[in-house]
Parts: structure tokens; sequence; C-alpha cells
């Protein structure tokens, strides 16, 4: 198991700058993750600096709340591809579907969905503001809609990933859609438990610092190895 590949390389905070920015994709190439997870008005900066690597640049839209009318969604969406970015991380009308506007949400999805094109589409459920009765809702409306991903979390609202939401929403969609923890993952343990729920990509902050302690580790193990092999 290769966890840099499971690590979308996250940097949403309002403060960062571009300086922080190249700092992130630099981490990125180092590390190889499978992506940098940034704001729109960032990717063609990550873009440019990874144009030349396997790691691909996922933007944020109608994030963090998921309120922006559908237009404005499908326009960040279209921007954010003719600036570089291959995956999208959008946030569902969350404030819709708690009304029951089903039908505005799953058309929602598949209007955003057609706009990508050929990019990675995860849609953010945001798990914490919901039910378990409503994340399988969301999770369906986003399979009918032919998303890619569904997502537990902003990182931005009450709460953050569960091993718990994270299986639900496994068991919802099965093998027909992936899913996507995110939202207070900064260890490795963390990392593992999320994968040993059902996910198959990590949005994390601590990237590097789960790579560190993924090495010493490797390391450690090697060492006792070849301990117990002089001892024989």
């Amino acid at each position: 198991m290769k966890l840099n590949k499971y690590i979308d390389h996250t940097l949403l905070k309002p403060e960062a700058t571009a300086t922080d920015i190249e700092k992130l994709c630099l981490e990125a190439k180092q590390y190889e993750f499978a992506s940098v997870c940034v704001n729109p008005t960032y990717v063609s900066l990550a873009y440019e600096l990874l144009q030349d690597t396997n790691v691909n640049v996922c933007v944020v839209v109608g994030f963090p709340l998921g309120a922006n009318i559908t237009e404005t969604k499908i326009m960040e969406i279209t921007n954010a591809l003719h600036d570089g970015a291959s995956e999208i991380d959008m946030v569902m009308n969350i404030s819709q579907f708690k009304s029951n506007n089903y039908d505005l949400v799953a058309d929602e999805m598949r209007a955003c969905k057609k706009a990508a094109g050929e990019a990675v589409v995860k849609v953010i459920i945001e798990t914490c503001l919901l039910s378990d009765t409503e994340i399988i809702k969301a999770c369906q409306l986003a399979e009918q809609a032919g998303i890619d991903f569904v997502k537990t979390s902003t990182g931005f609202s009450k709460a953050g990933a569960t091993t718990g939401n994270v299986k639900l929403m496994k068991e919802t969609v099965g093998q027909r859609l992936q899913v996507k923890a995110a939202g207070g993952i900064r260890s490795k343990a963390n990392v593992l438990a999320m994968i040993e729920a059902g996910a198959t990509r990590i949005g994390t902050s601590g990237g590097v610092a789960i790579m560190q302690d993924e090495a010493r580790n490797t390391k450690f193990h090697i060492f006792v190895d070849k301990s117990l092999k002089f001892l024989e």
C-alpha cells in the first residue's frame, strides 16, 4: 500500500499565500501525492508548478457552504478546467438538501458533472450536518448524477471525517463510486483507519507529517528485520 497515492495534499486556508501554495506543490512533487487541493485562485499556479509531474490539481467549488447557485458552480468548474484542474471537489447544496429539494440537488450535481467533462468530480456532502439517513440519501443522489466520489467534509464545518460515516458511505455506494475522507485527518493511524473503513482518497493538510511517520516506521521495521536475521 502506497499511502502517498491516497493523499490529496490540501491547503484551503483563506490566509494562504502564493508562497504557501508553492511550498505545497513542492511537497506534493517530492512525495508524489495523488493531487494538491487548492482554492480556485491558485489553480493556474499549481498547474504551472506540477505540469511535468503525475500530481493532479484539484480545485474546490462552491466552497465551503455549497450555497452558490448552479450557474456559479458551473462557471467555477469551467474556469478551473481552463486553468489546469483535473479534479473537482464540489460542495453539495446542503441548504437545499436539508430543505428536501432533492431534485434540485441532483440536477445540480448532474450539471456540474457534465461541465467537468473528463475531470474527476467529488461531491462534498458535509456529513457532520447530516443524519445517517441523510448521508445515505446524499450518496444515492450523487450516484444517480454520475459523480465519481462522495466526500465527507469541507473541514470548515462542525466536525470532519469519522470512520463510521466513511463506512456508511462506502456501504451505500459499493464499488460504483469511491469515497474520499477529509477533515481532521492528520496522522498515519487516521489514514489507515479511513482506508480500512472504505476510503480510497484522503484529503489532509498533514500529508508531509504522515509520510515522514511512514518513513520512520519503514526504517524501524528494516532495522528490526536485519537485527533478527543477525541473531539467527
